[in-house]
């Protein structure tokens, strides 16, 4: 894996460990977030969204090169953690995320595949009721393409975007099952072996599990 993937992991972990020494002086009062609206459910899931998480996800994404017939597709697994800050029914926050990926496609001589990609974005959600939530999420992306042809391969990593929608539901205390899409855009970078510039664009569906350190 790339240096930028190691960084990103050594960021996530960072601002996870920060976030959760943080939260151990305020979870004491966590009671101040509880929502009025909604006192019947808090037993069903986070009372108060607010804090650092943890999780895993699974899914599957497929997409195409660009300047290049190949449409890479494939399961994606991963890991996910982040910050969530809370105003009455507003859940805003920010998470990270690494993902190794099965993504490939070959239409002769080329192949291309995805080995992985990651994310760090900022989310914003609306609680519908204290255990479910909608959500909107969009930042920085990145990760790596490699092509193949006649024995020869060549890989790049490139940053880019994505942007997604998402909905959160609450199903036992300090855990959150997701489901969520995200679009990928990795940008074009110059390879050798096809002459031209290639980037893949993506979309991914994932299901993914958090606990939440509240």
């Amino acid at each position: 894996m790339s240096r930028i993937a190691l960084r990103l992991l050594a960021l996530i972990a960072v601002v996870w460990t920060t976030s959760a020494q943080a939260a151990d002086f305020s979870y004491g009062s966590q009671s101040r977030y509880a929502p009025s609206y909604a006192p019947s459910v808090q037993s069903l899931g986070p009372d108060s969204w607010a804090g650092p998480y943890l999780g895993g996800n699974l899914g599957y994404a497929w997409g195409s090169v660009d300047n290049n017939p190949t449409k890479p597709s494939g399961f994606v697994a991963g890991a996910q953690a982040g910050y969530n800050f809370r105003n009455g029914p507003w859940v805003f926050g920010v998470e990270g995320d690494i993902q190794a990926t099965g993504a490939d496609d070959t239409f002769a001589p080329w192949k291309f595949s995805n080995p992985w990609f990651g994310t760090l974005r900022g989310r914003a959600g609306y609680l519908l009721t204290n255990v479910i939530m909608f959500y909107g999420t969009g930042g920085l992306a990145f990760g790596d393409l490699r092509g193949e042809t006649f024995g020869l391969s060549e890989s790049h990593t490139t940053a880019g975007w994505t942007a997604g929608l998402g909905a959160e539901y609450g199903f036992a205390p300090h855990w959150s099952a997701k489901l969520e899409y995200l679009y990928v855009d990795l940008a074009n970078s110059p390879f050798s072996i096809t002459g031209v510039s290639n980037g893949y664009r993506f979309g991914s569906v994932r299901f993914g599990v958090n606990y939440h350190f509240w």
